[in-house]
């Protein structure tokens, strides 16, 4: 294993702290700026937002220039963000903070998502991916226990102090660590963008929408679920939410492994099973015993399309991948809004705290639709190229098809 993937995998584990590792400092910061519980959440959203604006258009400014020095100008970013936010004076600069980190968010995702491939043999590509992403989903795992234990030892602030020594750590990993590539060749970003004129391309981007939409949906209401319909204590949802985690990391390292050996196939496998599985949380959530079960799997098979999802977006945009890599980033992002979004209606319109769960259901099967769809046309054009240039294997190159 390429040791500049471990400065890779750290990059991505402050990042997803950043992210996440806020959750359980809200109230402490509503309270230490003076401002309301809900404007304090916006620091959440607000991050999100920006990390879907900064995931195309930053790793479109970037495209032309050297992958390492822009994966170190992205960390300098970060350590800036995290540090405006330790010092901020009020909720204004700490909002500024916040979306100065978001911003390297994506860009760091979409470039690191090429390094990492590049460091690797091909076959073994999805998995050096999903081995970057591994430190997003450990902070899954950590950051919200983390970031809440900081805050409460030693305060709010203190989390950011140490996510900006984490920037300070993973830029001297990449620095030293990561080889230095080829300035990527290209046609400028007019030539880039030509890549979005594929149709492929915007496949992955739908699926990728529709899946973290449907398991992020269901995840955003889950805690409701737990208490109100599963019958759990709130003092035992955090550790249930720790075994979410655990599944989103086994999940991650399990889809490297099989995009690298059937890309397509196992994404229609894990979203299929991933529909399943969210359908019978639902039908089942009355149950303790199948809420842990159905939690732990939800969280295996939702993070398992991850890597495989940015390597066909790659695969599909092989002379713009930075950029196509950047917007699949920021299509997880409209998928976690949407999902939300979606959930939260059927609540409001009276279906229960089990209705995210078969929300959830309905937008991966929908992702599973467009997925199915979407990867019978390369097959079906190949196999008309081939039959015209050789009639008499027709029959032979549908069967091979099939």
């Amino acid at each position: 294993m390429p040791v500049g993937l471990l400065a890779l995998a750290l990059g991505g584990f402050g990042i997803g702290l950043t992210e996440f590792g806020i959750v359980g400092l809200l109230p402490q910061i509503a309270a230490d700026l003076g401002v309301s519980e809900p404007v304090a959440g916006h620091l959440v959203s607000g991050y999100a937002l920006s990390v879907a604006v900064g995931a195309v258009a930053l790793t479109a400014a970037v495209g032309r220039f050297e992958r390492k020095k822009v994966l170190l100008a992205l960390m300098l970013l970060f350590i800036a963000g995290n540090l405006i936010s330790a010092l901020a004076p009020g909720y204004a600069v700490l909002m500024a903070g916040r979306i100065v980190a978001a911003l390297c968010h994506g860009a760091f995702f979409g470039v690191g998502s090429v390094v990492a491939a590049d460091l690797v043999a091909p076959h073994r590509r999805a998995g050096a991916i999903a081995l970057m992403f591994a430190g997003l989903t450990v902070a899954n795992v950590a950051g919200v226990p983390l970031g809440s234990l900081l805050g409460e030892r030693l305060g709010w602030r203190s989390t950011f102090w140490a996510l900006t020594v984490v920037g300070v750590v993973t830029l001297a990993g990449i620095r030293l660590l990561v080889p230095a590539s080829p300035v990527p060749a290209g046609n400028g970003l007019r030539g880039e963008l030509g890549a979005f004129r594929r149709p492929q391309v915007w496949v992955s981007l739908a699926v990728s929408v529709l899946a973290f939409g449907g398991v992020i949906g269901a995840f955003t209401y889950i805690a409701f679920t737990l208490t109100e319909v599963s019958g759990f204590a709130i003092t035992v949802v955090p550790w249930l939410l720790v075994l979410f985690g655990v599944g989103t990391f086994v999940g991650n390292h399990l889809g490297g492994r099989f995009a690298d050996r059937a890309l397509n196939a196992s994404l229609i496998t894990i979203m299929a099973v991933t529909t399943v599985v969210l359908a019978v949380f639902a039908l089942t959530a009355h149950s303790k015993v199948m809420a842990i079960v159905s939690l732990l799997l939800m969280g295996t098979a939702g993070l398992a399309t991850a890597p495989g999802l940015q390597l066909r977006t790659m695969k599909y945009a092989q002379d713009a991948p930075a950029l196509a890599s950047g917007a699949n980033i920021a299509a997880f992002n409209v998928g976690n809004a949407l999902g939300a979004w979606l959930g939260g209606l059927a609540i409001a319109a009276g279906h229960g705290f089990v209705s995210p769960l078969w929300v959830g259901a309905g937008v991966a099967a929908a992702g599973l639709a467009v997925l199915a769809a979407g990867s019978t046309r390369p097959r079906s054009r190949a196999s008309a190229t081939q039959r015209d240039r050789n009639p008499r294997n027709a029959h032979q190159v549908c069967m091979e098809s099939a």
